[in-house]
């Protein structure tokens, strides 16, 4: 445990200064938020020090198995940042602001298309909003899209050159895939393409499912979007994140499925793994 212990320490800082940066970036009147924004950053802190200071599994997945959560987090954090830069820009504009803002516009207009996500979102903006308002929520849409999607390509490229998880020696289910029992029943090959599949599925249906649910849920509690352009930020940085993350680990058990599939065809049979907890790669 206390071999593990500095490693998560340094996961808690960057997950803290993660947490911290739109609120840096964007000027805050109200101290509650304040206040409200470093509480949540020590729980996260406090969160990710419990889960890779210990031994033994928690709720994270894919624990001891880079590089996926790596890649999570520089997307949330490369989100985070992308989007907060370009809501700075109506209060403290900057050169850097001015040129995030300009790419996100771009891209969110090549991405504004007919029945795609960034549409339906403009299409539930609450009534009133005025066509600046509507062009940042287009640009931050893109620029958390630019962020998914460098960071799904960047994971592909990764996994093929590493031949990830092959590269970790001995994949242990139990750490990694806390939540996944090899022993439930059925074959487990089998269960991890559904599973991927099903992750994958609901990477592709969230972007449609989110909004209106953000939608009812300001219009039942009397909350917009603009009220607070921290809330701005996280709200459309986690409905791009999200999917990816989803995306990410249909992507990660699939491919782990792949890897036992391979192995029983080496050693002959589909009985060619012996422990399922431990599955060698």
């Amino acid at each position: 445990m206390f071999s593990q212990l500095p490693g998560a320490c340094i996961r808690a800082l960057l997950v803290v200064v993660m947490v911290m940066i739109p609120s840096l970036l964007l000027p805050q009147t109200n101290p509650q938020i304040t206040d409200a924004i470093v509480l949540v950053a020590l729980f996260a802190a406090l969160f990710v020090i419990v889960e890779y200071g210990s031994t033994y599994p928690g709720l994270v997945e894919f624990r001891g198995a880079p590089p996926i959560n790596r890649v999570r987090f520089g997307i949330l954090f490369v989100t985070v940042t992308l989007v907060a830069l370009a809501c700075s820009n109506t209060s403290e504009p900057s050169t850097l602001s001015r040129l995030v803002l300009a790419i996100g516009m771009l891209l969110g207009q090549s991405i504004d298309l007919p029945f795609s996500p960034v549409r339906l979102l403009l299409w539930l903006l609450p009534e009133g909003t005025t066509l600046t308002d509507a062009y940042m929520v287009r640009a931050a849409a893109g620029l958390a899209y630019l962020a998914g999607l460098v960071g799904l390509t960047v994971f592909a490229i990764m996994i093929r050159l590493r031949g990830w998880p092959s590269q970790a020696g001995t994949f242990n289910v139990w750490i990694n895939l806390p939540t996944f029992d090899p022993t439930a029943g059925g074959d487990v090959v089998w269960r991890l393409n559904r599973d991927g599949a099903i992750n994958i599925l609901l990477g592709i249906l969230l972007p449609y499912i989110g909004p209106p649910i953000v939608a009812f849920i300001g219009r039942s509690y009397g909350l917009s979007l603009f009220e607070n352009e921290l809330m701005l930020v996280w709200v459309i940085a986690l409905w791009a994140f999200l999917p990816v993350s989803l995306f990410l680990r249909g992507i990660a058990m699939r491919r782990l499925a792949l890897m036992i599939s391979l192995k029983r065809r080496r050693f002959g049979g589909a009985d060619g793994v012996a422990d399922p907890a431990f599955l060698p790669a």
